[in-house]
């Protein structure tokens, strides 16, 4: 941030200054001015434009971006959320204040509209006239979509992504993309401007839901799996505090809205979202559009359009949230090899209780094989039964198993087996597999226990189904899934192998005293 008076600063002046220049969160607050949809009292004067004090989803995003930046040097994330909610706000003075801040910077925005582009830029001309002189730079020329800092030879500029050629000849440092879901002309973008900016020191694309297959419903599910750079960040609709309304006299809820508030509360939702969610499903006609526009979580936030779940969000949520649930009974893993660059899943279970799950994005066998030699040779809480997927990978995976001292307790699966328990509701041992999940899932009397991972609900949530013409389930294939875009379920099949055969267990039941560890997830 380089100092633009001529004179010198006190000693007051740089200790100012230096925070400033390095706490962001303050900075906005003293330095960034924003317009709000009301008029406020600020030092005894009504007025829409007030200190950037952030919010908590800006507060949370921040820390992420933070926490990432320090691990790994740079920013690389997605952040899904609701609509309204300020991520632009936050993200634009970010990158003002970095900017602005920094010698030789080339900032660039990309917005889905044109109109939108104006308001962002509208938004950093505001930053940029009621700035602090302390730490406001000199500004050469402004036009309508470009600020640049002469005495730092840095630019902040805007596009929007109607035309592919948008930002190609660039060189980009902090890229933001707006909106991306309804971006147009993603081929061209990702071939031009994503390779300006594939050195970029951040790169921030944020975005409300619109669907499924789109370029960043594509990108959310890599980063969710952990499969890019990127990271994923969702923020709930409800951390909003003007998405509530006091509760009239007399208000009832529906057992729907009942189960809603307990399934959420733990992460911020309250009875005043439940009757301002209850107004806003009226005014957009119906729940599918709601989730779409004011998700509670990331995994409602992508609509499963024309596909009916298999398993249904709700029954994995509630098996997130459970608590006080121990194990009992055989300790089983169930492992899904990779097969053509998708993850390598394992997951525990034992009884009501899954934990446990791990993903590999190496193909490399050895490495494998050795994560499971590692797994059967445990003396707390030894497993009982290793089921494995023989398709892809796990069939030389399976060979060399075998062969090892422990090979009795590791049992190939093939998932396109006929030979099923029940052949009257099932076709194959893979929906087989998965229809035991589900009930197991769903059953009220005997709750259960899941990791707390979008991942994984994302991977049980994910496959359609349908009958045959004898009425055998049918699971949707992989295949399938991924010529509508969605990502293979791996997660999804791990947990589903746990269900394979009933396992005795040949060792202890387990518990707190054998090496269980309850939620790691």
């Amino acid at each position: 941030m380089k100092q633009p008076q001529h004179k010198p600063m006190n000693a007051h002046e740089r200790r100012i200054f230096q925070r400033l220049k390095d706490d962001f969160p303050h900075y906005a607050e003293k330095c960034l001015k924003i317009r709000g949809k009301e008029a406020r009292e600020v030092a005894g004067t009504k007025t829409k434009i007030f200190p950037f004090n952030l919010n908590r989803a800006q507060k949370y995003a921040h820390e992420r971006l933070e926490e990432q930046l320090l691990e790994t040097g740079r920013v690389r994330a997605l952040i899904l959320k609701g609509r309204q909610q300020g991520m632009s706000t936050y993200i634009g003075g970010r990158y003002y204040w970095k900017t602005t801040k920094s010698e030789g910077l080339k900032t660039f925005i990309l917005t889905h509209r044109d109109d939108a582009t104006d308001n962002l830029f509208k938004m950093v001309q505001r930053y940029h006239e009621h700035n602090n002189p302390l730490v406001k730079p000199h500004t050469k020329y402004s036009n309508r979509r470009e600020l640049v800092f002469d005495l730092l030879d840095s630019a902040y500029s805007l596009g929007t992504a109607g035309s592919g050629e948008v930002g190609r000849s660039d060189t980009i440092d902090l890229l933001h993309g707006s909106e991306v879901a309804v971006w147009k002309n993603t081929v061209d973008i990702r071939a031009g401007l994503m390779q300006a900016a594939e050195g970029a020191q951040e790169i921030i694309f944020e975005s409300t839901a619109k669907g499924m297959g789109n370029m960043f419903h594509e990108m959310w599910q890599d980063a969710e799996a952990g499969l890019s750079d990127y990271i994923a960040i969702f923020i709930p609709y409800f951390w909003q505090a003007e998405y509530q309304r006091d509760a009239p006299l007399g208000f009832d809820m529906s057992a729907e809205e009942k189960e809603y508030l307990e399934l959420h509360k733990g992460t911020g939702c309250k009875l005043e979202h439940v009757v301002w969610r209850r107004a806003k499903i009226k005014e957009l006609g119906g729940v599918e559009l709601f989730k779409q526009e004011y998700p509670a979580t990331a995994a409602e936030a992508f609509q499963m359009t024309g596909v009916d779940s298999f398993i249904k969000p709700n029954i994995v949520l509630k098996a997130r949230k459970n608590i006080d649930i121990l194990p009992g009974g055989a300790h089983i893993v169930g492992l899904d090899p990779a097969r053509g660059g998708d993850r390598t899943s394992f997951i525990h279970r034992q009884g009501r209780v899954a934990w446990g799950l791990e993903n590999i994005l190496t193909p490399d066998t050895n490495l494998i094989v050795g994560k499971v030699k590692l797994l059967m040779e445990l003396k707390k809480n030894p497993v009982d039964r290793l089921f494995i997927d023989i398709g892809g990978l796990g069939g030389p995976i399976y060979d060399q198993l075998r062969t090892m001292p422990f090979g009795d307790r590791v049992t190939p699966i093939n998932f396109g087996d006929r030979d099923v328990y029940n052949p009257e509701r099932y076709y194959n041992k893979r929906v087989e597999m998965w229809g035991d999940m589900r009930d197991w899932l769903a059953d009220t009397a005997l709750p259960v226990i899941i990791p707390d991972d979008d991942s994984l609900q994302t991977d049980i949530c994910g496959p359609g189904y349908k009958w045959n013409h004898v009425q055998q389930y049918l699971l949707e294939s992989k295949e399938d899934m991924k010529k509508r875009g969605v990502r293979s379920p791996d997660g999804g099949d791990a947990l589903g192998l746990t269900f394979a055969q009933p396992v005795m267990p040949a060792f202890s039941e387990g518990g707190q005293d054998s090496g269980f560890v309850p939620f790691a997830v």
